[in-house]
C-alpha cells in the first residue's frame, strides 16, 4: 500500500473529510467544469443555466441498472442527449442503445456505431465525449471509472456500492476530494436519501420526536438474484464478467451490493459510521460453482461510538421469510422504515406520532436524477460521496467480519492492504481472471476462523 493510500485512514479523519451532507443536501454556488468539451473546472456549467444548452450524457455499464438510470436521466431533463455508451460487452451496449432509442427516439439518442464502445478501455472513450456520466458497471470498476470522470471534470451519477475493497474505497475518497474542489455534482444511487418516506421520518427523528437510537435491526432477506451459467467457448474472465454477482472482485457479495441500502440507513439516522463489527455467515443453499465464491447469508453486529448496536441480516435463500426494512429502538420510542414507502414513529406507550403512507409518492430513482440535473442547470452542488463511501466501507467491514469470524475495527478495515480488483489495463479476455477455479471448476470459499481479510 502506498504512503498516499495510508493517509487519512482513521475513522475520525474519515468523518471530518466526509463532511456528511444528510439526504444529498444541495449547496448553491459556483459549479465546476463540464462545459461541452471543456477540461477547465473554471468553465463551470453556467452555459447550462436555464436549460439553454444541451447536456451530453454517456452511460458506462449498459445492463439493466445502467439502462434504467439513463432512462431516468433522460426524463429528468429534456435538454439531455445520449452521445456515447460503453460496456465490456458489445451486445450489452447495443441492447442499451436499442432500448433507449425505442423510448426517446433518434432525436435524443445520438449514439452511433462509432460511439458505441466495448472492452475494458471503453469507459475512457465514452467519458471523454460527455458532460455528465452514469457509472453503472459492476462495482469493482467504480473507483477507476470515477477517478477518470473526475479528472475529466464530468458530473457523475454512480451506482452503489462505490468499491468492493478498502483499497478501492480509498481511491474513491481521494477522487471525491478532487470532485469537491472542482464543485462537480456527484449523486450516488442510495436512493433512500431522496425517498419522501425516509426524508419525512429522518426530519422528525432529527427534531427529537422519539429521542436517540440505541439499537436497531436492518434487513435484506430475499430469494436472491439471477444466475448466468457458463456457456461453451467462454473464457474464465468472460464467464466471471457475465456472472459478476457471484465474484467478490466484481460484486463484493450481497451484503455490499444489495444490503448496503439498509446499512446506509442505519449510518444516516445515527449520524456516523460504526467503529467495529463482528458477525457470522456462510453458504448453505447457493453452493454450486455457478454461485462463485460469495455467501448466501450474513449476520453482523455493528457497534457505534455512542454505544448503539445495529444488527444486520441479509439472506439469499428461496422459500424463506423475506423482509427488506429497518427497525430502530430509541430512548423514548421506535422507528420503522422500508423501501416500500412506509415509515412510522411510535412512542414507548404505543402512541403513533407519525405514519407515512406513500402509495402515490414519486419514485426515488427518478427524484435523484431530477435533483442532479436541476443542480447542474442551476449552478448548484450536490455531493453524495460522504454517505456513499461510509455505507460502502461499513458493508465491506461487515463482510470482513463474516468471512473471518473475527472482530474487525473500522480503522483496520479501512487501512486494509487487500486489493481484489486489478486495473482495467491489466485484464485480458484470454488471460487469467483475478480468481480462478480448481480442477473441478469450484472456487475457494471463505472459511470463518481461517480466512484472512486484513
Amino acid at each position: 500500500m502506498s504512503d498516499d493510500n495510508k493517509k487519512d485512514l482513521s475513522r475520525r479523519q474519515f468523518i471530518e473529510k466526509s463532511s456528511v451532507l444528510a439526504g444529498g443536501a444541495l449547496i448553491t454556488g459556483g459549479l465546476a467544469g463540464c462545459a461541452t468539451g471543456s477540461t477547465n473546472p473554471a468553465a463551470s456549467s453556467a452555459v447550462f443555466a436555464g436549460g439553454s444548452e444541451t447536456l451530453k450524457l454517456a452511460v458506462i455499464g449498459c445492463g439493466g441498472r445502467g439502462t434504467g438510470a439513463a432512462t431516468q436521466a433522460m426524463k429528468a431533463d429534456k435538454g439531455i442527449e445520449l452521445v456515447a455508451v460503453a460496456d465490456a460487452f458489445d451486445d450489452q451496449a447495443a441492447k442499451c442503445v436499442k432500448t433507449l432509442t425505442r423510448i426517446f427516439g433518434n432525436e435524443r439518442i445520438k449514439v452511433t456505431p462509432e460511439t458505441t464502445f466495448a472492452g475494458f478501455d471503453a469507459f475512457e472513450k465514452a467519458i471523454d465525449m460527455a458532460d455528465v456520466v452514469i457509472l453503472a458497471t459492476p462495482p469493482g470498476f467504480r473507483p477507476e471509472h470515477f477517478e477518470y470522470a473526475v479528472a475529466g471534470n464530468k458530473h457523475v451519477f454512480m451506482e452503489k456500492p462505490l468499491a468492493t475493497d478498502a483499497y478501492g474505497v480509498r481511491r474513491v475518497m481521494k477522487a471525491a476530494e478532487q470532485a469537491r474542489e472542482k464543485k462537480l455534482n456527484v449523486v450516488v444511487g442510495l436512493q433512500r436519501h431522496y425517498q419522501p418516506s425516509y426524508l419525512e421520518a429522518y426530519k422528525r427523528y432529527q427534531e427529537g420526536a422519539i429521542g436517540e437510537i440505541v439499537s436497531g435491526q436492518v434487513y435484506w432477506n430475499s430469494d436472491g438474484v439471477w444466475v448466468r451459467e457458463r456457456q461453451p467457448g467462454q473464457t474464465e474472465l468472460e464467464y466471471q464478467m457475465r456472472n459478476w454477482y457471484y465474484f467478490n472482485w466484481l460484486c463484493g457479495d450481497h451484503i455490499l451490493e444489495q444490503h448496503i441500502h439498509n446499512i446506509d440507513v442505519a449510518n444516516w439516522f445515527i449520524g456516523a459510521a460504526p467503529v467495529g463489527a463482528q458477525g457470522m455467515g456462510g453458504r448453505q443453499v447457493r453452493a454450486g460453482p455457478d454461485h462463485g465464491e460469495i455467501f448466501d447469508h450474513h449476520f453482523v453486529e455493528f457497534t457505534y461510538a455512542n454505544g448503539a448496536v445495529i444488527s444486520s441480516q441479509c439472506r439469499h435463500q428461496p422459500g424463506c421469510a423475506n423482509m427488506v426494512e429497518e427497525r430502530f429502538q430509541t430512548t423514548t420510542g421506535s422507528l420503522y422504515t422500508s423501501g416500500s414507502n412506509d415509515a412510522t414513529l411510535t412512542t414507548r406507550a404505543g402512541e403513533r406520532l407519525y405514519k407515512h403512507s406513500g402509495m402515490f409518492d414519486p419514485s426515488p430513482y427518478q427524484i435523484e436524477h431530477d435533483k442532479l440535473f436541476a443542480s447542474i442547470r442551476s449552478g448548484g452542488h450536490i455531493d453524495d460521496t460522504p454517505h456513499g463511501v461510509e455505507a460502502t466501507m461499513t458493508a465491506i467491514m461487515g463482510r470482513m467480519a463474516t468471512y473471518s469470524g473475527k472482530r474487525v475495527s473500522w480503522d483496520k478495515a479501512l487501512a486494509s492492504g487487500q486489493r481484489l480488483v486489478p486495473d482495467s489495463k491489466d485484464l485480458d479476455w484470454n488471460g487469467k481472471a483475478p480468481v480462478m477455479p480448481d480442477a473441478e471448476g469450484s472456487y475457494a470459499i471463505p472459511t470463518p476462523g481461517k480466512t484472512r481479510v486484513l
